[in-house]
């Protein structure tokens, strides 16, 4: 594919000389923030121990109305006023990925998955409920469910983790469990830590209830949770025969110390040093959010542990914290009591400025999506979850969520290539973990969930390098071509060019297509003498490559270590440069 145009445009490249760029050692993998700390103990008196001593960080209580208010109003007020360069996210390797940490390990963007492993999600051997094999009165319920949508209870099993089991509602039968266990599954599969959620069908009779239970909701009223209470939980719960349709959502490990922010630090935690607005985990799920229309990604909705050492003592030190993404059944479709307010779910904020003085500009003749939004004949309770007029640039959460606000093109982007290595079939067997009883259901669900996803990959695949899992191989570097292999266009559009720059000039190389998106390069080795430090710039190379499909190009940078060492990848770049821009670009010392 080599040309003299590429050639003539590569030989503006300059070698690359002094200090390189990137130093020759291998990408940081794991970040430390897992690493055990200890807290100052403090007297955090229990109702079982008036002096209880806690070595942990202090639980945090997050304030429902206030975080609305705050995001919603306060927020958005003082940033009119405030200096606030967003910039790149600051948790990001040599590769241009997010390490593995306390908030996300890289699973699907790592390898593939087996169906097994995606199915099972978060849900260890241990976890898993089988309700057809449970005894009468196995299922011990041990605490009521004061506060929710859901009404619920809290059950111990022996054996097993607590689960608070909770109905759907009557209103969308079905979806909002299945939405809790499908959309839990696709956030651990992507690399969040989630709770294990489970669609389960019980016989009523294996559960058993602790006497002189009580239950206080958020306005302190308390009330008995007694078996008149039980009886009028699970009369709102779905039933198929005999049987009642729950979700369980298994008890989180550790010693639970609230919701963690979307910004800030927490100052009781010592691994805590990165801004939770500049971590680019947080900022990319903002598209994992809009794919699955998760408009409900708020601080209520996440969870921190504290992970003693002493798993005996779970308040002890030393330890780490670990961060949770919690409850996603509001997922897919939810709607609110206001149909108005249920149309603009992932198209507007609750309290949205903009679209305000939109419609004030305009005189309200602007056509918006919530306008258009319509529910799908015999799929109701999915309310107007669909594809036709879903543009993952424009979607917005319930109200502004301060990490996905700095969301920038590479945060996006980044999700955006995790998320495009779900298959069809994939998202097929995801979808069975709702346990629908109508296989249309099940078939629609799966139908939207794809043209979104494509809506996605379309958007973000094509501005920066789609290319993935960089690898050297013997002396070739290869690639996955994520926007081919999702068949963004056809395999004819795409029409690679690739330039390697070293010490003694530029030359074009040859890419190669293989199957599957696989793209491969074979590089030439240069000539060293037996002194030659393997970091020496004098063996510093970076190849340019594009696919003639998206906009702008990668660069990968390596050291030649020689015919015997081979050649070692120590960098990835996805400039908002093109092919062409980056082949005229010198490369300085």
């Amino acid at each position: 594919m080599a040309s003299k145009t590429i050639l003539s445009a590569v030989a503006l490249l300059v070698a690359c000389g002094g200090a390189p760029r990137y130093p020759l050692a291998a990408p940081l993998a794991n970040d430390t923030d897992r690493r055990p700390v200890t807290v100052e103990c403090e007297e955090r008196p229990s109702d079982k121990d008036p002096k209880h001593v806690a070595c942990a960080p202090e639980p945090y209580v997050s304030p429902l109305v206030w975080d609305a208010a705050d995001n919603s109003i306060f927020r958005p007020l003082a940033r009119v006023f405030a200096v606030d360069p967003a910039g790149e996210a600051v948790n990001v390797n040599a590769f241009d990925e997010v390490p593995d940490s306390a908030w996300f390990e890289n699973r699907l963007g790592a390898g593939k998955l087996t169906r097994e492993e995606l199915l099972r999600g978060a849900c260890s051997e241990e976890e898993m409920l089988d309700p057809a094999s449970a005894a009468p009165g196995s299922f011990v319920i041990d605490q009521g469910k004061a506060n929710g949508a859901s009404a619920g209870f809290r059950i111990k099993v022996a054996g097993k983790r607590k689960y608070m089991l909770k109905t759907d509602t009557k209103q969308q039968p079905e979806r909002p469990s299945a939405a809790s266990a499908i959309g839990a599954a696709i956030y651990h599969a992507v690399g969040f830590n989630t709770s294990c959620e489970q669609v389960v069908y019980l016989d009523p009779s294996v559960l058993r209830l602790e006497p002189g239970l009580e239950v206080t909701d958020n306005t302190g009223v308390t009330r008995s949770f007694d078996h008149a209470a039980l009886g009028r939980v699970l009369g709102q719960a779905t039933h198929r025969g005999g049987l009642v349709r729950l979700q369980a959502s298994a008890w989180l490990p550790g010693y639970l110390i609230g919701p963690f922010r979307y910004e800030g630090t927490r100052s009781d935690d010592p691994n805590d040093v990165i801004a939770h607005e500049d971590r680019r985990d947080l900022r990319g799920a903002r598209v994992l959010a809009a794919w699955i229309n998760h408009f409900d990604a708020r601080e209520q909705n996440t969870m921190d542990s504290w992970i003693a050492v002493n798993g005996k003592v779970k308040d002890s030190s030393p330890g780490f914290v670990r961060h949770y993404y919690l409850d996603t059944s509001d997922s897919f479709g939810s709607e609110w009591m206001d149909d108005g307010i249920s149309r603009r779910l992932g198209s507007s904020y609750l309290l949205d400025f903009g679209d305000i003085a939109t419609d004030f500009v305009t005189l309200g003749v602007k056509s918006e999506p919530w306008e258009r939004a319509e529910r799908t004949p015999g799929m109701e309770d999915f309310g107007y979850f669909h594809h036709r007029d879903f543009d993952p640039e424009d979607w917005k959460n319930e109200y502004p969520n301060p990490a996905f606000s700095r969301a920038s093109e590479r945060d996006n982007a980044w999700m955006a290539r995790i998320l495009s290595r779900f298959e069809r079939d994939d998202i097929r067997a995801l979808v069975t973990l709702g346990r629908f009883s109508d296989p249309a259901q099940a078939a629609f669900l799966s139908g939207v969930l794809e043209g979104r996803l494509e809506r996605i990959v379309e958007r973000y695949l094509l501005r920066l390098s789609p290319l993935a899992d960089a690898r050297v191989e013997g002396d070739v570097l290869a690639f996955t071509d994520l926007a081919r292999h999702r068949s963004v266009r056809p395999d004819s559009s795409f029409k690679y060019r690739a330039a390697l720059a070293a010490p003694d000039g530029v030359r074009a190389v040859r890419p190669n297509v293989g199957t599957a998106g696989g793209v491969r390069v074979t590089l030439p080795h240069g000539v060293f003498g037996a002194g030659v430090a393997a970091n020496d710039a004098s063996r510093y190379r970076v190849v340019t490559i594009d696919n003639g499909v998206s906009r702008y190009a990668l660069r990968a940078h390596l050291y030649d270590l020689g015919a015997s060492g081979g050649f070692r990848l120590v960098g990835i770049e996805r400039p908002e440069q093109s092919f062409d821009d980056l082949a005229k670009e010198r490369v300085e010392p």
